[in-house]
């Protein structure tokens, strides 16, 4: 019989549904079960492609004898992190705090009034290598609680105490300047793999926001050192594992500092990110590895991400069913041996294939297959006989049980995929990945976004088209904002910007601080033991800092001194962070980029029907100026009136010419009807 979950909207909540377990979903109503009852809390939080929350899942929430035991002595609350991040992000800080280290799935034990008092993550079934059994950990739980309950409480309220002391305070330390930026590529120089690409040793994550920052510093400053980390970290991601090298994405990580082999789920914030990274360092460098990988990673977005909706999907999953054992296996869709291409491509194809792709014999994989990569010291193959050899191993591989899908549709991942979709249809004149932009941004404002008076507010997630019940946090607000003006930029819709506007106001009226620190909760929403407020940049851009980006880049664009001030603000928190963690606050360190650079403001006018508008248009987007902004539309009377974008009032044609006008801190250059004079005012482009 199916348990409270079996109403809710979460893919991970309803994989849960027939639990033996009598799960609850995160609610008021479970705390006070909790009360009335006089038991713990046990809360498990996970999301629906991590790997070892299926085993959890699979040992102990499926066995009849442990749900047993946990449904008489707990409560038991099961929550998705991606729909509620910030109840993991409040309680992960207490694990990291306790043990050292977090991850999920996380198990945290909780008083009635959601006080944690002991944590952990993954308990296997048996005691192993000094872990002790989940079993185990539940009969000591249960214990203490019954027999020490003083001691319990008074561990439950020393943790909420240093939770609540740990407040930050970075809206005083101003904004930084080049010294502080200089000073965070020296730390990431002290920390690159110049082997391998990347930062740090294993497991190695992709850096995509530390990328786009060394992409930036270069832009800004002629750094060759940044540019040649980042082209040479993604051209070694691009030939490892962590590519899929058929049919193009992502993976979450790589479990070997080499790139080899990843863990294989693809998050849809991963691609969104580095499908932008990949065609920025093309608009740097024309590079045509950048170019295939770019449009590559759109194109997986696009085919195995977008829903029926017209929104991106949150993940695929690591595991899928093996065809030989019939049980759920990391990695089996995505791993080769050299016998399996032979069966698909033919003796000579599949040898071709196996060197071309580094499949051995002994495998880099588990039970003699491969991940395939693309070796350096490779046969050189002719581009043709490569891509049928691929066409043929792709729609092999389609045959194969897929990985499942978490179709939730979370708003900040797709503010970001929306941004990179927009900018690559842009660069690589395809239109069509910009009607993707435009149709994911047309479902956030139509499902995720409600404009009431006195309660305007965006949903976090959606699934079927159905809104969920949570709300957004700061990094929903700041990262579609940002997809919203780079969508603005490209399509010279100005709605786009007055959509951004909304959001970025509500930022202001809702999560920020009177010193201008930003929190991860708005002001009236639910009250956790701890009012999240997390800055660093780790799989995906902060709350914190994908708002000061939208902030400024909206500022910009309206010249709104209130949003660039508050952009600065919340800056402070690089000036602080960026010179001693930069990994940590990539994402901050390219807004910051932007902040020094100006940013430029950039004016395109003239009649939609000339070719000349498209050609300065198109230099716009592709100039490498730090965060530059770009409007497009038809040149604006003297008084500015009926115009979508600030940025075009006032701005005529010169010589009845589409012209294009740059600015940066209230000083204008030559307006130009010329595209090489253009692209040198915003700095070196590709054509």
């Amino acid at each position: 019989m199916p348990n409270r979950l079996a109403n809710e909207t979460s893919p991970y909540l309803l994989q849960h549904a027939d639990n033996p377990v009598d799960w609850w979903p995160w609610s008021p109503e479970a705390f006070a079960e909790a009360r009335e009852r006089g038991v713990p809390v046990l809360l498990s939080v996970g999301y629906s492609s991590c790997h070892w929350c299926h085993v959890m899942a699979h040992e102990s929430f499926e066995d009849e004898l442990t749900a047993a035991y946990m449904n008489e002595h707990f409560v038991n609350i099961k929550v998705d992190r991606e729909e509620r991040p910030d109840v993991d992000a409040v309680y992960m800080e207490a694990v990291q705090a306790a043990t050292g280290q977090g991850g999920w799935p996380m198990t945290v034990f909780l008083t009635p009034d959601a006080e944690p008092f002991y944590f952990g993550t993954y308990f296997p079934p048996e005691p192993r290598h000094g872990t002790p059994s989940f079993v185990q950990v539940l009969e000591g739980v249960r214990t203490a609680w019954v027999g020490r309950p003083d001691e319990v409480a008074e561990v439950a309220q020393r943790i909420v105490r240093d939770l609540t002391g740990r407040q930050l305070d970075y809206g005083k330390a101003g904004a930084p300047g080049p010294e502080e930026l200089a000073q965070a590529l020296l730390g990431l120089t002290r920390d690159y793999d110049a082997a391998r690409g990347g930062f740090g040793g294993a497991p190695k994550f992709p850096p995509s926001m530390a990328l786009e920052f060394l992409l930036r510093h270069h832009a800004r400053t002629g750094a060759e050192g940044a540019l040649q980390m980042a082209a040479d970290t993604c051209e070694a991601m691009a030939r490892g594992g962590i590519y899929d090298q058929l049919g193009g994405g992502f993976a979450r990580y790589s479990v070997d500092r080499e790139w080899v082999v990843p863990h294989f789920e693809k998050m849809l914030y991963d691609n969104a990110l580095l499908c932008r990274v990949y065609a920025h360092l093309w608009r740097a460098t024309g590079s045509d590895l950048a170019r295939r990988v770019a449009l590559e990673t759109a194109d997986f977005m696009v085919r195995e991400l977008r829903t029926a909706e017209g929104g991106f999907a949150s993940a695929l999953d690591a595991d899928s069913e093996d065809p030989l054992t019939g049980k759920h296996t990391e990695g089996v869709f995505y791993a080769w041996t050299p016998a399996q291409l032979a069966e698909v491509l033919g003796e000579a194809d599949g040898a071709l294939a196996a060197a071309y792709f580094g499949v051995t014999d002994e495998g880099t994989f588990e039970h003699g297959a491969s991940v395939l990569r693309l070796p350096q010291d490779g046969p050189v193959v002719d581009a043709a006989v490569i891509a049928g050899i691929r066409e043929r191993l792709l729609a092999a591989r389609a045959e194969r049980p897929a990985p499942g899908r978490d179709d939730k549709v979370v708003a900040a991942w797709n503010g970001l995929a929306i941004a990179a979709l927009a900018e690559c249809g842009a660069y690589f004149d395809r239109p069509d990945l910009v009607e993707r932009a435009t149709e994911a941004a047309d479902l956030l404002v139509r499902v995720h976004f409600d404009a009431a008076a006195g309660r305007a507010r965006l949903a976090r997630t959606s699934k079927d088209g159905r809104v969920g019940a949570n709300a957004g946090v700061l990094e929903d607000y700041g990262d579609v904002a940002e997809g919203f003006l780079a969508l603005a930029s490209v399509t010279g819709e100005g709605v786009w910007l007055e959509f951004a506007g909304f959001l970025v106001d509500l930022v202001l009226d809702r999560f920020t601080a009177e010193d201008g620190s930003l929190y991860d909760t708005a002001h009236d929403a639910e009250r956790l033991i701890r009012r999240p407020q997390d800055p660093t940049d780790t799989a995906a851009p902060s709350g914190w800092t994908a708002a000061a980006g939208a902030l400024l880049s909206y500022a910009a664009h309206t010249g709104s001194q209130a949003h660039r001030s508050a952009a600065e603000r919340a800056l402070g928190v690089v000036h602080a962070l960026g010179p001693r963690v930069p990994r940590f606050i990539g994402h901050g360190l390219a807004v910051a980029e932007a902040l020094v650079d100006g940013p430029r403001e950039v004016a395109v006018v003239g009649h939609p029907e000339d070719p000349a508008l498209a050609a300065l248009h198109r230099t716009a987007l592709l100039g490498t100026a730090p965060g530059a902004v770009v409007a497009v539309g038809l040149p604006q009377a003297a008084d500015g009136s009926g115009g979508e974008f600030p940025l075009l009032a006032e701005r005529t044609l010169v010589r009845d010419l589409p012209t294009a006008y740059v600015c940066r801190r209230f000083v204008c250059a030559r307006p130009t009807t010329d595209p090489v004079e253009l692209a040198h005012q915003l700095g070196a482009v590709h054509p």
